[in-house]
């Protein structure tokens, strides 16, 4: 799943490409293959989908794109007072197509601008890609966004301790809840946890002052390097040119499982932390 570094730099090629373009209109294809209904806002499934706060994705026609931004791993498309919301999960992705060439059968969403010469197709090959359309106006309190914790380039290092000190469980696994920090996944917490020195099973509340500078630092810069390489393409992350990422190259322990850790020469070990799967070295980071 894309993650912070990887929707920055969607948000980035998008940004290039679609600000100050009015939108002549949206089609949507609903995941299931049959064209939306006029009124429809968006999927992802759940009540929230039909909720009161939600607008018609025929609201955005007429509308220019004023902002391209991100909160967490959400993609958001601010155009004329309302907001268009994506959160690409597993494999969504945008491509640029020419008017009139076939649409791919995986694509579910496509923006058509008064300027004809390209319009923005949104393709979700395993479907569980998320699209909303809400009022710009109290979008920080809508359900995708309000239970999210602070932007990992943006907190102190004095309000992350007092969060960490606050929580609950193995560092690991309170690096990757959102509503701890939005934005940071399995791969850029490995990379941090190993930068810190830190164990991944490390009880989170546990860690020192000192220990925690060191992790908030780590993330703030694994962060920022896998924006400057536009992230990490491991499978089918693009970002909007198409481009691949190549922050995978600079992987010092995620997915290198029995390779040698660069720092000391031991394997990499692998372990299922709440479900998902941590990569770190025994050596470098002990519990």
């Amino acid at each position: 799943m894309p993650e912070l570094p990887e929707v920055e730099s969607v948000a980035r090629s998008l940004r290039r490409r679609v600000l100050g373009l009015r939108i002549a209109e949206v089609e949507a294809f609903p995941p299931k293959g049959k064209p939306v209904r006029r009124r429809l806002t968006g999927w992802g499934g759940g009540r929230e989908a039909r909720s009161a706060a939600a607008v018609p994705l025929s609201a955005l026609a007429g509308k220019t794109i004023d902002k391209v931004g991100r909160r967490g791993k959400n993609l958001i498309l601010e155009c004329g007072g309302l907001a268009l919301l994506f959160h690409l999960k597993m494999t969504g992705r945008f491509l640029w197509s020419r008017p009139g060439e076939p649409r791919g059968r995986h694509v579910h969403l496509v923006l058509r601008f008064r300027n004809p010469e390209r319009e923005l197709h949104f393709e979700d090959v395993r479907k569980f890609g998320l699209v909303r359309c809400r009022p710009l106006d109290g979008l920080a309190a809508c359900p995708e966004l309000r239970s999210l914790g602070p932007e990992p380039l943006d907190v102190s290092a004095d309000v992350f301790f007092l969060r960490l000190k606050a929580r609950r469980g193995r560092v690991k696994s309170v690096l990757l809840d959102q509503s701890f920090l939005a934005g940071v996944g399995n791969i850029y917490a490995d990379e941090a946890l190993f930068a810190a020195g830190i164990h991944p099973l490390a009880p989170a509340a546990s860690l020192s002052r000192p220990r925690a500078d060191r992790l908030w630092a780590a993330v703030r810069d694994v962060l920022s390097r896998a924006i400057r390489a536009g992230g990490s393409s491991i499978r089918d992350y693009r970002d909007a040119d198409g481009e691949l990422g190549s922050f995978q190259d600079e992987h010092r322990v995620y997915g290198r499982e029995g390779e040698p850790c660069p720092n000391c020469g031991g394997p990499i070990r692998r372990a299922v932390i709440g479900g998902r799967s941590g990569h770190f070295c025994p050596r470098c980071q002990k519990r």
